[in-house]
């Protein structure tokens, strides 16, 4: 059964608004959920509900083409590491959460950056620190956790000298801290995506690291209202998905906003983490891990088109963007590749070629800038290439990857579109940079402007968002934010 909350009124008018590159207002009709019509303002019907804007500025709504939600709910109820300049720095924001802290549950923190630091994370010292109370610390990239003796003995792990785990070690911990009770969590997820609306957010693809479709009926049936959900399905959940006729696209029985997402696989690691596989070493070698073979990728990519899914794989080294075009030429099947942030200039052409959509995190540019540099000085003219891509011919889909980078579409499109967090640095790579249109585009999945039968899914800002400063542009005040015809955020 849809909620009644997610039922839009009849009619209603979006009244003295203007798109982008109007120069007069108009007003926005909209009926059962689609635009119905478009009129020059004042041409109003008695009778349709009207909300005047007094010109404020209409785009179509915002998508975050990547998301982990749940993790993403769960930071924001965590202790932030993000500010730790070095290993020292982290143990020591966890002194004061020590005292209240119970022994029967563990301190998490999350958000360090461990390959920017000038020391190195030790069990030794995360233990001289924390001594009995299990404690669990998140990189920011979510590949890497670093635990202390007394979580280890908890989880029933052995720890080498550093206390770290990474990859599927780490993502096994991570889904053991999620272990939360059901209410709980979907009361943080439902508070997320109310921020979310108030971002002019109306869809997410939701790629927790789970069989994620009962929760999200779950959320939908007791009230979740605020936004679109594309439910993504990853590679060894697929045979239950076939098996209950699940295809990409398709939306839920009786569902207004979720629908099945894509098919998710991981066949490389992270920057941070020194595990993205790459076609250049690392300093302290290796190049990387490449995770699943380009032989396995294919047979992966031939069990999602024969189930009706459409591919989104996770590949951030260069060499590992190399293995994942590779199998979608071989499988002959479109999809997504998410992050590609590394890419060699003879891959550039084809993900057009290909009919590969980019689904790229501009945050994480200048979240691993660093690193980068630090890794390859003078080599990362390959890092984040979206002007490349675009020139080439792809098709861009910007997201945040939520809690790697918060989940804010106006600070991804900043990052795309000036290469620098505003903060006084150079721009890193200015030549990548994109434009405002394009970035609104690439997240909105492709619409430019609002059309008559198009889905009622409009922000509507307080600021003309071709025009104003980067400053404002990062941060941009949204009035009101309607999905399918209903207001999810009415400033």
């Amino acid at each position: 059964m849809v909620p009644p909350s997610a039922a839009a009124p009849p009619e209603i008018v979006l009244a003295s608004v203007r798109q982008p590159g109007d120069s007069e207002c108009s007003d926005v009709h909209i009926a059962d959920g689609v635009v119905s019509r478009i009129s020059p303002a004042g041409d109003r019907p008695a009778g349709p509900t009207v909300r005047d804007f007094d010109g404020c500025y209409a785009i179509p709504g915002l998508w975050d083409e990547h998301v982990h939600m749940t993790q993403w709910a769960l930071a924001t109820q965590r202790l932030d590491l993000s500010l730790a300049e070095s290993a020292r720095d982290a143990v020591e924001l966890l002194r004061p959460h020590l005292a209240g802290a119970e022994s029967d549950t563990t301190l998490v923190g999350v958000g360090f950056r461990d390959a920017v630091w000038n020391d190195s994370p030790t069990l030794e010292m995360l233990d001289a620190v924390t001594r009995r109370q299990p404690t669990a610390l998140l990189s920011h990239d979510l590949h890497c956790v670093w635990l202390n003796s007394a979580a280890a003995e908890r989880y029933g792990l052995s720890l080498d000298a550093d206390g770290l785990l990474r990859e599927d070690a780490a993502f096994a911990v991570t889904r053991e801290l999620d272990q939360l009770p059901d209410p709980l969590v979907d009361g943080w997820v439902a508070d997320a995506a109310r921020n979310a609306a108030s971002r002019g957010i109306v869809g997410i693809v939701d790629f927790e690291m789970a069989w994620n479709r009962d929760a999200w009926i779950r959320r939908e049936a007791a009230g979740f209202d605020s936004m679109r959900v594309d439910v993504g399905v990853y590679a060894e959940h697929l045979g239950r998905a076939a098996g209950l006729g699940l295809r990409t696209g398709q939306t839920f029985p009786g569902s207004a906003l979720l629908r099945v997402g894509p098919m998710k696989v991981l066949i490389d690691g992270s920057l941070n983490t020194r595990t993205a596989f790459c076609v250049d070493p690392y300093p302290h070698g290796g190049k990387g891990v490449l995770t699943v073979s380009e032989t396995e990728l294919l047979a992966l990519l031939e069990r999602a088109r024969e189930a009706g899914f459409v591919p989104a794989v996770h590949a951030i080294g260069d060499a590992a963007n190399k293995v994942a075009l590779n199998a979608f030429e071989r499988a002959g099947i479109p999809g997504r590749i998410e992050h590609a942030q590394f890419v060699r200039e003879q891959d550039l052409p084809r993900f057009a070629e290909l009919n590969v959509t980019a689904s790229v995190q501009p945050l994480h540019a200048l979240d691993d800038r660093d690193a980068a540099e630090a890794n390859w000085a003078g080599h990362t003219d390959r890092a984040f290439p979206l002007r490349s891509l675009l020139e080439a011919g792809a098709i861009l889909a910007l997201g945040s990857d939520a809690p790697v980078a918060p989940l804010d579409p106006w600070a991804a499109m900043s990052a795309a579109t000036t290469r620098s967090r505003q903060d006084g640095r150079e721009p890193w790579h200015p030549e990548q940079s994109i434009t405002r249109t394009e970035a609104l585009a690439a997240s909105a999945r492709g619409r430019k402007r609002i059309r008559v039968g198009d889905p009622a899914d409009i922000a509507i800002l307080d600021g003309h968002p071709l025009a104003v400063p980067d400053d404002v542009f990062a941060g941009m005040p949204v009035a009101a934010t309607v999905v399918g015809g209903r207001f999810t955020y009415n400033g």
